[in-house]
Formats: C-alpha cells, structure tokens, sequence
C-alpha cells in the first residue's frame, strides 16, 4: 500500500513537473518570436498630432521574451529639427523594449536633408544608437561625414537632430574643397 502512495505521488508530482515547463515553452519566456510582419510602417506624433518619427522596415520580428523587435532594412526619419528632415537607414535595426532605443547596424546612413543655404550631409558608419525621444543618435565607431565641399572622418560621435549639433569624439581629420562650395548666401 505504501508502495502504491508512493507511486502515486511521484506521478502527480511528475505531470506537474511537465506540466510547469509545457508553459514556459508556449509562455512569455521563450525565445523564439511571437510575430513577424512584412513591410512595416509606423508613425510617432507629438502632442498637436504633428508627425514626430515615421519607421518603415521590409520585416519586422518580435521576441516576447524581453519585448525587443529585430528590423530588416529599418528607414527611421526624424521630422523633430526645425530646419530639415534627418533619415537613417541601415541593413538591420534592434528597437528595445517600447522603442525607446533603436540600435542600427551594417551599412548605416543618415541624411539631413538640405535647407536654406546648407546642402545634403550625409554620414556613414557601421552602428548607430538612436533615442528617438531626445532627438539624440551616437557611435563609438569610425564615421564618415560629407557634404558639397567637406569630406570629415572620425571615430565616435553624437548628433542632436534637435539642434543639429554634432559632436566628434577622436581621431578627427577634415578635407575642404573651396571649388565645390557653395556660392555664399545660396546653394548650388
């Protein structure tokens, strides 16, 4: 009889056992992903309805397990500065749990778009951290940054697309092309 209870008991305690992992497997712990979506886009407004952010990417993948979501050829463009558009693109991005971050990687590009009397910057580096909130985007990585006359290389930055102000870490060397500047007080 004793026997029998025990019996009865390591089978009561082993199907709770599976049980128990049987959810962890389906639940909120597991690392494989919970959705997948084609040609994603998304917009963040301010508080007057403007349009703050757009996100657009070819795949977007969610993993439940820590709420980050993986992108395949993310297009984020920043309308927060006043005088121009900014757009980062790369081949992959990372966006952290409630987007507060946006990690870009391999091939990344950012573009201001030109305004007034300034033209087109462009920048290029391998990875790129952007707060969207703060209107802020960083790299400890190498950097190349052109414009009309201008070819400026570092390794590290931080830009303010706010403010457009943009600041190299090290290693910064600068070429200046007068020919191809811009006549003063307009655009070419």
């Amino acid at each position: 009889m004793v026997l029998l209870a025990i019996l009865a008991a390591l089978t009561f305690w082993l199907d709770r056992v599976i049980e128990s992992g049987a959810r962890d497997i389906v639940g909120p712990s597991r690392s494989d992903p919970d959705y997948i979506v084609q040609n994603i886009s998304a917009r963040t407004l301010d508080e007057t309805g403007k349009t703050r952010h757009t996100l657009n990417a070819a795949k977007m993948v969610h993993y439940p397990d820590d709420d980050s979501t993986l992108l395949t050829q993310p297009k984020l463009v920043s309308y927060g500065a006043v005088q121009a558009p900014v757009t980062i693109t790369a081949n992959q991005g990372v966006v952290s749990s409630k987007g507060e971050h946006v990690y870009f990687q391999d091939n990344v590009r950012v573009a201001r778009a030109p305004y007034e009397n300034q033209s087109e910057l462009i920048m290029r580096t391998s990875f790129l951290h952007v707060i969207p909130n703060e209107n802020l985007a960083k790299t400890d990585r190498h950097v190349t940054i052109i414009n009309d006359a201008t070819v400026v290389t570092a390794v590290g930055l931080e830009l303010n697309t706010e403010s457009q102000e943009l600041k190299l870490l090290s290693n910064v060397q600068s070429t200046y092309d007068p020919t191809k500047a811009p006549p003063r007080g307009g655009r070419r």
